[in-house]
C-alpha cells in the first residue's frame, strides 16, 4: 500500500495501465480491420464463440479503464489543490495543449466508451440497426457498422473521441517515458515523434471506417 500512496507510485501504475490500454487499442484496431476484406462477421462468430475468454477480457479491460481513470482525477485534483506551490513540470516534458487538456480528453474518452459499450456491445442505443442476421444466420456486424456510421450524428460522435484519444495519446506516450524516467535531450525528439507517430496511426485506422462508409467505399 505504501507504493500506492506515493506518487511516484500512483504513476507508474497510472503509466503501466495505460500501456495496455494502448495495446488493447491496437488489437481492437486489427480485429475492426475485418471489416476491409468483408470478414468482420466472421471475426465477431468467433470472437463470440470463446465466451469465456470474451467476459475475462472484458472485465479485465473494465478494470484497467477504472484503474487508469481514478488515478488521472485524484492525481489531477491532487496537483491543482497543491498550487501555486505545485508540482514543478520538468522541462523535458513541454507544455502542449495535448498536455493540458489531458484530464478533459480522459473524461471525453470515458464518457465515449460507455456509449460504445451501449451501441455495439449491449446493442442498446440503436436497436433497429444492432439486431441483423447475415445469409449465414450470423449477427450481421458488417450492416450494423455501416448503418449506424451513415447517421451523421452516430459518426461526428465517434469522430470527436478519436480526436480526444489522438490527444490523450500523444502526450500518454511522452508521460510514460518520463515515468520511467528515459528522458534526456537527446531522446526528447524521438518521444515526441514516437508518440506523434502511434497516436496518428490508430486515429486513422479507427477513424478510417466511419469515414470510408460516409463517402460511399464501405457499403451495405
Amino acid at each position: 500500500m505504501g507504493f500506492l500512496s506515493s506518487t511516484v507510485g500512483r504513476k507508474i501504475l497510472m503509466a503501466i495501465t495505460g500501456f495496455f490500454l494502448i495495446l488493447f487499442l491496437c488489437v481492437h484496431l486489427l480485429g475492426n480491420s475485418f471489416i476491409y476484406f468483408d470478414l468482420i462477421n466472421t471475426y465477431g462468430e468467433r470472437l463470440h464463440s470463446l465466451p469465456p475468454l470474451v467476459f475475462a477480457a472484458r472485465i479485465g479491460m473494465v478494470i484497467l479503464f477504472a484503474i487508469h481513470i481514478y488515478l488521472g482525477i485524484t492525481m489531477t485534483l491532487e496537483n491543482n489543490a497543491a498550487r501555486p506551490q505545485a508540482y514543478t513540470v520538468k522541462k523535458s516534458l513541454r507544455a502542449t495543449f495535448a498536455g493540458k487538456t489531458m484530464i478533459w480528453t480522459g473524461l471525453v474518452i470515458a464518457a465515449f466508451l460507455i456509449y460504445h459499450i451501449l451501441h455495439f456491445a449491449m446493442k442498446i442505443t440503436n436497436p433497429d440497426i444492432s439486431h441483423g442476421i447475415d445469409m449465414h444466420g450470423r449477427d450481421d456486424v458488417f450492416q450494423m457498422i455501416v448503418l449506424s456510421f451513415k447517421n451523421i450524428c452516430i459518426a461526428g460522435t465517434y469522430v470527436v473521441a478519436l480526436i480526444a484519444v489522438f490527444l490523450h495519446l500523444f502526450h500518454g506516450t511522452q508521460s510514460f517515458v518520463q515515468t520511467f524516467g528515459l528522458n534526456s535531450d537527446a531522446s526528447i525528439p524521438v518521444v515526441e515523434n514516437t508518440g506523434k507517430g502511434i497516436a496518428f496511426i490508430l486515429f486513422l485506422g479507427y477513424v478510417s471506417i466511419p469515414v470510408a462508409i460516409i463517402l460511399g467505399i464501405l457499403t451495405y
